[in-house]
């Protein structure tokens, strides 16, 4: 499993999984309730792959933080999204100890927490399979 096909859609909650392109849009399938929707082209959404975290001297890719929470944990759950402020930037600390405090702010760190927790049970960001994948992007490049 690979988090290249995971979206984020602004204004929905969760994560959704990319099914079918269509002419107007695409079809996604939400990973809480497996609910299809479909989504037009004009709708803010953003690919897991794509997304980044700011560290103090580069962008570290968010599958790679991905990887470091399911290290840390022994690819089980990470804490809940909802504790409070300086639990979640500390939890963050220990995962990334170089994050950018001043660009990565608490609600990300929510947000990573977040969706870490919703991918996790469904297999797709075990240490194996996150490694699988970082495989797969060097001999494509």
């Amino acid at each position: 499993m690979s988090i290249q096909k995971i979206l984020a859609i602004s204004g929905k909650p969760g994560l959704y999984e990319l099914k079918i392109q269509t002419r107007t849009g695409f079809v996604a399938e939400s990973l809480l309730d497996g609910k299809k929707i479909t989504v037009g082209m004009r709708s803010n959404v953003s690919l897991l792959s794509e997304i980044a975290v700011y560290t103090y001297s580069e962008e570290i890719r968010l599958a790679d933080v991905f990887k470091a929470i399911a290290t840390k944990e022994n690819d089980g759950a990470a804490i809940s999204h909802k504790e409070n402020d300086a639990t979640l930037k500390a939890y963050f600390r220990e995962v990334l100890p170089e994050f950018d405090e001043d660009r990565v702010y608490t609600s990300d760190i929510k947000k990573i927490v977040n969706w870490y927790n919703i991918l996790q049970p469904k297999g797709f960001v075990s240490v194996e399979a996150l490694s699988k994948e970082e495989e797969k992007e060097e001999t494509a490049e």
